[in-house]
């Protein structure tokens, strides 16, 4: 019996000396593996990181840009609402009567002219206040519109930039083939543009080409829509 368990010995070492020489090859190849998934895996770590530095400086870029042009846009939009149509042959100097359109009544025309000669010295408030007591008396007036114009542009003015648009868009639905319409449009795509609305400002903008393709304010509108893409 102790002859047979003795020669056993090394027969078992050799055994377990094979398989740890078997085994030891696939420890290897499996930590060859691991390291070059993890070097891969770095590699599009740091690609996704140079990507997305370069897409948020793109973005940066692109911010930037439009809010250069929503400061021009503000300025020109200030602009286009304190201009004043010419005053129709045989008025008073200073009048602002829009083209075609006068008040038949004195006391009408003089209520008007008042909210205007305020809307010319800047006080919006004041001026907002009176061309809707303007409306609100005279609903009919050929210079309604003029007045809901001047009174939008007069929120804007204020920074009230949902009374504009409520204002605004209440003047351009009923007179929608007024001489004011597509500027009044552009102070709400103006005012969309203040309040973080880059859709409903794109839609008033392709509004103002589809319904206005000849007026300065489709000229403008199409510069602001290549912003908005």
């Amino acid at each position: 019996m102790r002859d047979y368990v003795l020669p056993l010995r090394p027969l078992i070492v050799a055994t377990g000396l094979a398989l740890a020489a078997l085994t030891a090859p696939a420890h290897a190849f499996s930590d060859d593996e691991a390291r070059k998934a993890i070097l891969d895996l770095r590699q599009q770590v740091q690609q996704q990181n140079e990507q997305s530095q370069r897409a948020k400086l793109q973005l940066a870029d692109q911010i930037q840009s439009l809010q250069q042009e929503i400061a021009q846009l503000r300025d020109q939009l200030e602009l286009v609402s304190r201009q004043q149509p010419s005053a129709k042959p045989g008025t008073a100097p200073g009048s602002a009567n829009p083209p075609g359109a006068s008040a038949g009544d004195p006391q009408e025309q003089t209520a008007y002219d008042g909210a205007m000669d305020l809307f010319r010295k800047g006080q919006y408030k004041e001026a907002a206040e009176s061309l809707a007591a303007f409306t609100a008396l005279y609903p009919n007036s050929q210079l309604a519109p003029s007045a809901q114009f001047y009174q939008g542009s007069s929120r804007y003015a204020l920074k009230d930039f949902k009374g504009t648009i409520e204002q605004l868009n209440a003047m351009v639905q009923k007179s929608p083939d007024n001489a004011r319409a597509p500027d009044a449009l552009l102070i709400i795509a103006g005012s969309q543009i203040e309040l973080n609305n880059r859709a409903g400002a794109k839609t008033t903008l392709q509004r103002i080409v589809r319904d206005y393709p000849t007026t300065p304010a489709a000229t403008t509108a199409k510069s602001r829509l290549q912003l908005l893409q």
